[in-house]
């Protein structure tokens, strides 16, 4: 058996038209791995965030039947509490434990939703949201000490990425980057797993420091930086480790990069919270003098009926009596109002009159299940150039920035994905039509391992 049979290359966040348009004949090893096999775009899941969508393209689940709606998740039907869903939350097998349990030892490296780490057969090295190398993250445990040993300087993430130190960030990016690909090296020689799969965060966090120099289309374009450069040079150089790792896969290794979503120029912010208060769904006691996070001011929840949440997509809470502490909407008006929602958020637009384009999904319509504490509304902005900003006291419908920290880039709909099996060339066939969820299924189908019947996805034509 070639060793390993089946290599994932996950780039969080990865763009597909800087990878297959823009950018493609400075990327040769991507390239060439388009040319020979088959390759697109892919639609990611609603919300197209890190958290939930790398769980739900391992699990071929969708948000809803994970629970997981988003970096963070409410936690109680309290108004405030907020929570990370780590690894814990992921209640279904992931790609690498069915390969497990069919016999193949597998290597699962920095896949987002692996923290903390747990029994695989094999080894794991859990993800960004770990704290640091100072609590266990690996399967075995006694990986975790190879790994300090081979890199005493481990990176878990790039530290305080939304900040205006630059060269740090740009530094810690290549850091981490080669980190994840050298480890993947040694593991591949010393352990040959059957399957091994790394994630790499630093695209994502790339984009989100450096895309105002890089476009022009950006609001706050910086022609002139010296960072014009630089997730162009960040794209050539996983370009360039993926080529290494090659080198050291057999020649039979079927190969898929994927990423869980894309990336775009980030227009603006909608204060959702003070679209509420503006047409009286929301309402507090008094307003504060400056912007602050919604939980830090004095709510009236006897006088509201919805409340927002910030973030890349806008979450949207009804107050509802018998669920809410001092809820206020009966279930008979719930539906009602809930389309009232939809319909007035609809009509927004662009600080100049544009239309915004907005898109309003109710969680009961696009998941198989629903389960914990859905937002009752899921709202996106211009397919997400647009963020959802969630503080109040700024009295404005509109802002330019992110209210959590300098920020670029917004998240896009749309993934990518490359495979090749050199033992079956599709010589560049172009895939249409795929999603997120297909790849587990497509996977488990080509590696003749029964699935379940109710997965989302389907089987793809690699």
């Amino acid at each position: 058996m070639p060793t390993p049979r089946l290599l994932i290359i996950g780039l969080d966040c990865m763009e597909p038209s800087l990878v297959f348009d823009r950018w493609r004949d400075d990327l040769p090893n991507l390239r060439q791995l388009m040319t020979q096999g088959s390759y697109g775009r892919f639609e990611s899941s609603i919300p197209a965030i890190t958290v939930p969508a790398w769980s739900c393209m391992m699990t071929g689940r969708d948000p809803g039947e994970l629970g997981i709606y988003g970096f963070r998740n409410r936690r109680d039907r309290d108004y405030h509490s907020m929570g990370i869903s780590d690894g814990r939350a992921v209640k279904f097998p992931r790609l690498w434990d069915w390969l497990g349990e069919a016999g193949w030892r597998v290597a699962a490296l920095g896949v987002p939703g692996t923290s903390p780490p747990y029994p695989v057969n094999g080894s794991l090295v859990s993800c960004f949201l770990t704290p640091s190398t100072d609590v266990p993250f690996t399967h075995p445990p006694e990986l975790g000490d190879q790994i300090r040993a081979w890199m005493p300087d481990f990176m878990m993430d790039v530290p305080n990425f939304r900040s205006d130190d630059k060269q740090r960030i740009l530094d810690n990016l290549f850091q981490l980057c080669d980190q994840r690909f050298t480890l993947a090296e040694k593991l591949i020689v010393q352990d040959q797993p059957d399957f091994l799969m790394l994630v790499d965060m630093g695209v994502d966090r790339i984009h989100h420091a450096f895309w105002k120099p890089m476009d022009p289309r950006h609001p706050q374009y910086e022609p002139d930086s010296p960072f014009a450069n630089a997730i162009h040079d960040y794209y050539v150089h996983v370009d360039q480790r993926i080529g290494e790792l090659l080198q050291i896969c057999d020649d039979d290794t079927a190969v898929l990069v994927v990423s869980d979503h894309g990336a775009q120029p980030l227009m603006g912010g909608i204060c959702i919270n003070e679209w509420l208060i503006k047409n009286g769904y929301l309402t507090l006691h008094e307003p504060p003098p400056e912007p602050v996070p919604l939980n830090e001011v004095a709510v009236d929840w006897s006088q509201t009926r919805v409340w927002g949440a910030g973030g890349y997509y806008a979450r949207i809470f009804l107050n509802v009596k018998g669920r809410e502490p001092e809820g206020t909407v009966t279930m008979t008006d719930y539906e009602a109002l809930r389309d009232e929602l939809a319909a007035k958020l609809s009509q927004l637009t662009t600080p100049t009159g544009d239309p915004l384009n907005v898109k309003v999904f109710r969680p009961q319509q696009i998941y198989q299940k629903v389960r914990g504490r859905a937002p009752d509304l899921i709202v996106y902005f211009d397919d997400l150039a647009w963020r959802s900003v969630g503080s109040v006291g700024t009295g404005e419908l509109y802002a330019v920035e992110n209210d959590t920290g300098p920020d670029d880039a917004n998240h896009a709909p749309f993934g990518l994905m490359i495979f090749h099996d050199p033992r079956s060339p599709q010589n560049g066939q172009v895939l249409e039509g795929a999603q997120l969820y297909d790849i587990l299924p497509t996977l488990l189908h080509r590696y003749g391992i029964e699935a379940p019947k109710d997965l989302r996805g389907k089987v793809l034509a690699l």
